[in-house]
């Protein structure tokens, strides 16, 4: 019997030790102050915003916008340098391989819900791309009226002329498709870069095209769903320790609010670890459908106090100046 208690008086002692470890290695209570002002990713540029109830993979939004608040359409250049003026300290663009073997700056995978063509990006030269009016179908009414219709025209860009014309921007390059050829071809292409400007990218999108850009540039920042779960459910198994997995090394994750707690040493203890293996982590909202972001003062509340990781916005515009005032 004595030696009974004394087994179980052990293993309370051994239970409250990793109790208490656990505690203290994971606690941001007692990690490094972190004093920088969060790391804003504009979602699309200066965007027009749409609710997000009911989308689906087909879903035209460009039919369902709010009423403009501002005069800029997403994935062009006139948003970008707005973004960037709002306070944006990364832009997200979406490309799309065009037939005369460019990547044209477009979001969806038919033209048909935003300009005056149909068919696909792909189906075109980047000249008769230039040509279309991508305002064209834009609507807040259901179809009455049209405000960007004509105001569209030349506004589609290649990824070469954004590089060019932000020579020291960061941009996160999503690339829309499932195919690893246009990965290779997206690879090629940015290995002609210089090395500083490079350092400024990030490329994402599904694994297939993601692992092919990765395996030609392997310093380049990438991020797929395969890359995400790589590193997070390892370190899940083993953050406890401190230990951090070699997936999670030179990458950026996209980390849904709803599953960051699950993470060990979130907010602060977690976002050093990643900063001391030149991770980028970038928090989104929700669940992470949908391009969910947060894009209003309530949104913000969410947050873990004094958060300054990276916030994934449709709204550079109204975020910015809140999370930003000290600057």
């Amino acid at each position: 019997m004595m030696k009974f208690k004394r087994y179980i008086k052990r293993v309370f002692i051994f239970l409250f030790i990793l109790a208490t470890f656990l505690y203290l290695n994971n606690s941001s209570l007692f990690t490094k102050t972190r004093n920088q002002s969060p790391l804003l990713l504009a979602h699309r540029g200066m965007a027009q915003t749409f609710p997000m109830e009911g989308i689906m993979n087909d879903t035209c939004t460009a039919e369902r916008i709010y009423p403009p608040e501002h005069p800029y359409l997403e994935n062009t250049i006139p948003s970008m340098e707005a973004a960037f003026q709002a306070g944006a300290d990364i832009v997200e663009l979406d490309i799309k391989p065009t037939k005369d073997g460019q990547f044209a700056v477009f979001h969806d995978w038919t033209l048909d819900c935003r300009t005056n063509a149909d068919g696909m990006v792909k189906d075109y030269t980047m000249a008769e791309l230039k040509k279309m009016d991508i305002g064209y179908g834009y609507t807040a009414d259901n179809g009455k009226t049209f405000p960007f219709r004509g105001k569209g025209i030349g506004l589609m860009p290649s990824l070469d002329e954004v590089l060019k014309h932000f020579p020291e921007g960061s941009f996160l390059i999503h690339i829309k498709s499932t195919d690893e050829d246009e990965g290779v071809q997206l690879a090629s292409y940015l290995s002609k870069l210089p090395k500083n400007h490079l350092e400024q990218l990030t490329v994402y999108g599904d694994d297939s095209p993601v692992s092919s850009v990765k395996k030609q540039l392997p310093d380049l920042r990438v991020m797929s769903m395969a890359s995400l779960k790589s590193c997070l459910l390892p370190y899940i198994g083993i953050g406890w320790t401190g230990i951090i997995p070699g997936a999670c090394r030179n990458t950026q994750l996209h980390i849904p609010e709803k599953y960051a707690p699950l993470l060990w040493g979130f907010p602060n203890k977690f976002l050093n670890r990643m900063d001391s293996v030149n991770t980028r982590v970038i928090l989104v909202a929700g669940d992470g459908g949908w391009s969910e972001g947060f894009d209003s003062t309530q949104d913000l509340k969410r947050l873990p106090q004094n958060y300054n990781g990276g916030i994934w916005t449709n709204r550079i515009d109204v975020i910015a100046p809140l999370l930003k005032k000290g600057d």
